[in-house]
């Protein structure tokens, strides 16, 4: 298992959308009120457009787990678009620079994780985290912070065994509602 780093490669980014990306969304929308994808437009168009332009962004990284072969006869990286290696999880990253008016360290946010069913409880998951944590020292971000659905149980479990803590709660409500 080799974790590697997303490019801004339209093709790259597309077989990830595809095999990753819209996976793990449609496992959300399955299993956490309030998580549906939006119907009547090519997703993986749309969020493959999305993504690019993310990449585009200094702060922004992704990592992509890939089970297998990877390399070529060289030992060099094949392109992640033509790996015949498996796409199995993915963490995504970005930079939270604290304003100098706040009395707190800048943050890595960690976006997304995922990890494909048959590969869950192998500890790719840590493997995952423990990247970004790589890219917050590298970027000297004193902390790793992160959204978790409130009904996500078993997420929310394995970031407090990790030692995440608590520290908002985030509402909404409709603004014809208010």
């Amino acid at each position: 298992m080799k974790l590697r780093r997303l490019p801004a490669d339209e093709p790259a980014v597309r077989r990830y959308v595809e095999e990753l990306w819209l996976p793990f969304h449609h496992d959300l929308e399955a299993n956490v009120d309030r998580h549906a994808l939006a119907e009547d437009i090519d997703l993986v168009a749309e969020e493959t457009a999305f993504r690019l332009d993310q990449l585009d962004e200094a702060g922004y990284r992704a990592w992509i787990a890939v089970d297998g072969s990877s390399t070529d006869d060289s030992g060099a990286d094949t392109d992640l678009a033509t790996t015949d290696g498996d796409f199995v999880g993915f963490v995504t990253t970005e930079i939270d620079e604290a304003s100098s008016v706040f009395d707190r360290p800048d943050r890595l946010v960690v976006g997304d994780i995922y990890v494909r069913e048959p590969y869950r409880g192998t500890g790719l998951s840590h493997r995952l985290i423990e990247r970004a944590v790589e890219r917050a020292r590298e970027a000297g971000c004193a902390e790793l912070a992160l959204d978790v659905d409130v009904d996500n149980e078993r997420a929310i479990g394995f970031y407090e065994k990790l030692g995440f803590e608590t520290h908002r709660h985030r509402m909404t409500v409709s603004v014809d509602d208010v």
